[in-house]
């Protein structure tokens, strides 16, 4: 595996690290913060922390270069990527356990990988196919027996739409991504500033601003920082060199780190099945990860 790739998997599985802690954070926050405000109170200190880098010269020329399109594409980016994506996990998370709402996202690879071959012409092989499969075959076995009390039915349909959000900024982060042309910080920013005041506008008018204690302030500004001003600029630059696929898969890592954390932190149940679930998905994430194809050198930095 060339050097460069090797990196951007490891700067990859970081970042799925950070998310991966965001949720027992946003579990615990939920207790104060209503969930819509909650996601655009961190979005919205998130952009504010990256406007500076804004400001430096190289990426005002940067800015001043975006045609119509660009910005249409890095709006678009923001409203699926941010506003849906992140606001539906809030409202899952508002309803389900951190668990069950990260299973629902992790069927995210075997939708990127339809659409990808679709709309970036990035081949699917049968080994990645297989893997899928097998990571599928895990998150069910996880979940068996699949049933849900009728009042957590709302957040599994919040998660199925967060679910076909998050399929969807996979596919446009990596079209956005992949050429290169636009600086990571420029993509971020202007991406999360759209998804950032539609949470946060969407969250006030329907939810609230409630009194935030100490606690709660400090988690929204952790999460803002470092899991987000962070991690998603890192996380763009990721996707210059990583495949749709490539970067869903790692992604959804995040399903056993999850598990292992809301077992540690938040006291979810973990027994047998459950581990045997997470070993078959990890399983699946390896086969799809050995059978990914590297990118062409058209499509690196």
């Amino acid at each position: 595996m060339p050097r460069p790739h090797a990196i951007a998997l490891a700067q990859a599985f970081l970042v799925t690290f950070l998310w991966s802690t965001s949720w027992v954070l946003i579990k615990t926050g939920l207790d104060e913060i209503p969930a819509l405000t909650f996601a655009g109170l961190r979005y919205g200190l998130a952009f504010l922390v990256l406007l500076p880098f804004l400001a430096r010269s190289a990426t005002r020329a940067s800015l001043m270069l975006l045609t119509r399109r660009d910005w249409a594409l890095l709006a678009t980016l923001g409203v699926v990527m941010v506003a849906l994506t992140q606001g539906a996990q809030f409202l899952a998370l508002e309803r389900l356990s951190a668990q069950a709402t990260s299973l629902v996202l992790s069927f995210t690879p075997a939708m990127v990988a339809v659409v990808g071959t679709v709309a970036l012409a990035e081949r699917f092989t049968k080994r990645q196919a297989w893997g899928v499969a097998l990571f599928l075959l895990g998150a069910y076995t996880f979940l068996y027996p699949v049933a849900f009390p009728r009042a957590e039915l709302v957040g599994i349909g919040i998660a199925l739409v967060g679910l076909a959000s998050n399929a969807g900024a996979a596919v446009l982060g990596r079209f956005v991504n992949r050429g290169a042309t636009i600086p990571a910080a420029v993509v971020t920013a202007v991406s999360m500033g759209v998804g950032a005041a539609l949470l946060l506008g969407g969250g006030v008018t329907t939810q609230g601003l409630p009194t935030l204690s100490a606690r709660s302030w400090a988690i929204v500004a952790w999460l803002a920082v470092v899991n987000t001003a962070f991690a998603f600029t890192l996380w763009n630059l990721t996707l210059r060199r990583l495949s749709a696929v490539e970067s869903s898969v790692v992604n959804n890592t995040m399903l056993i780190q999850i598990a292992v954390l809301a077992w540690l932190f938040l006291d979810e149940p973990l027994g047998a099945r459950q581990l045997a679930g997470l070993v078959l998905a990890s399983l699946g994430t390896l086969v799809v990860q050995c059978g990914t194809r590297r990118p062409a050198p058209g499509d690196r930095a």
